[in-house]
């Protein structure tokens, strides 16, 4: 659960004015003077005693302060920034983080909340200023991911800070694994308040059933949000294909767009009845909707039917850069079996949201299936993560989700 308070050794730090301190070697403050949130261990000259997730000083080696970060000295990447400033101050503060929250929450209401959307990412990590911290709101309720031994210290902070500005229901969704021996260390578990499960949430009018204590991630993917929205305007009297459909987002709306026809497909029978509950929440009328539990891929490969839309939205395939050429095989068979499935004049929505394969190396992925297959294929838009899923322009490895919408002749 959520650290309480933090470490002796950062207490009396704190006490007397200073944070632990890393030096960097000369010449590699370059990345951190142009707001690179990560310092690689490579970079470091010298580190003072420090705590596993001890908020710390970073200096170059003239003794100039450069910011400050969480310390992870088990991580290629020693130290994630989340200040770009020498001035010091208490950075264990609940008003330090409601402030960043809070610039966080203006951003969300003036390009994403509205009386027709309600679900949104409030936080993402380093697109603001925030390493570590995940957290998505549904109608109200804050489920909160947090990624690093540093944030995980900070817990109680932020649950403060949210409460403070007015998020009631906060939800904790943990992995369960250390980031030291790879060991359960805390659960999932509600930190303020408790919201019945399942939450209504709803996004551009529609409305969806989210089980933030069971569901993947946090509940929804709230990153294909204008993605949705673009199929609902492209589908009227069209056949769709939803592979990896999970709970159904893409098929409410391509049946909000008056599809013809709309086939969901996904391995997972619990998703595939949470599908069909957000779809009759929405619709009284819903009988041109077919909803399959079958791997995605075996389904394709033994299609008959071909379809107007085609859309692939799998989960990421490379988690880490050693499986980036596995799941390049991947997202490359499953874009071949995407064109011979889609009819002539057709569309496809396809997407990566594998953090290690950059929007160029997916594109060649798809050129590649699309040379292969034999088919004349164009790109009409090149799709990326909404408003509220913000890239750091100092740190593109933010830039997570990569997508084309393709015309198939």
């Amino acid at each position: 659960m959520c650290s309480e308070k933090i470490g002796n050794q950062s207490i009396k730090r704190l006490l007397v004015g200073i944070y632990p301190i890393i030096t960097l070697k000369r010449g590699r403050e370059r990345s951190v003077l142009h707001k690179h949130p990560w310092v690689f261990s490579g970079a470091v000259y010298q580190c003072e005693p420090a705590a596993d997730g001890d908020i710390v000083t970073v200096k170059d080696i003239n003794d100039n302060v450069l910011g400050y970060g969480f310390y992870a000295p088990h991580s290629q990447i020693i130290v994630k920034m989340f200040e770009f400033s020498a001035v010091y101050t208490d950075y264990y503060s609940v008003d330090y983080w409601q402030k960043k929250i809070y610039n966080a929450l203006q951003l969300r209401n003036t390009y994403v909340i509205n009386d027709q959307t309600n679900t949104y990412r409030l936080i993402h990590a380093e697109g603001d200023g925030m390493p570590g911290v995940i957290a998505d709101v549904y109608a109200g309720t804050v489920v909160l991911n947090l990624l690093t031994k540093g944030v995980e210290n900070i817990c109680s902070q932020l649950t403060e800070a949210l409460a403070n500005l007015g998020f009631n229901n906060i939800y904790l969704k943990v992995k369960g694994i250390s980031h030291e021996k790879e060991k359960i260390v805390s659960e999932s578990a509600w930190l303020k308040g408790k919201s019945e499960m399942p939450v209504m949430a709803k996004e551009n009018v529609l409305k969806f059933w989210i089980d933030i204590e069971k569901g993947q991630k946090t509940g929804f993917f709230i990153d294909q949000r204008e993605h949705r929205r673009m199929l609902q305007m492209l589908c009227k009297g069209k056949t769709v294909l939803n592979t990896f459909s999970y709970t159904g987002g893409f098929s409410v709306y391509a049946i909000q767009g008056e599809a013809a026809s709309v086939v969901s497909v996904d391995i997972s029978k619990d998703a595939i009845q949470k599908c069909e509950e957000n779809i009759a929440l929405n619709f009284t009328n819903h009988s041109h909707h077919i909803a399959i539990a079958e791997d995605c891929f075996e389904y394709l490969k033994k299609c008959d039917t071909k379809y107007d839309i085609v859309i692939l939205d799998p989960p990421a395939f490379a988690k880490n850069a050693r499986s980036v050429p596995n799941a390049c095989r991947g997202y490359k068979e499953l874009n071949m079996l995407g064109i011979k499935a889609c009819n002539a004049k057709g569309l496809i929505f396809t997407f990566s949201c594998s953090q290690n394969i950059d929007k160029r190396l997916f594109q060649q992925i798809v050129f590649s299936a699309a040379a292969d297959v034999g088919r004349h294929v164009r790109i009409i838009a090149h799709l990326c993560q909404p408003a509220d899923h913000p890239v750091n322009i100092y740190h593109p490895e933010s830039e997570y989700l990569k997508g084309l919408l393709l015309y198939v002749d």
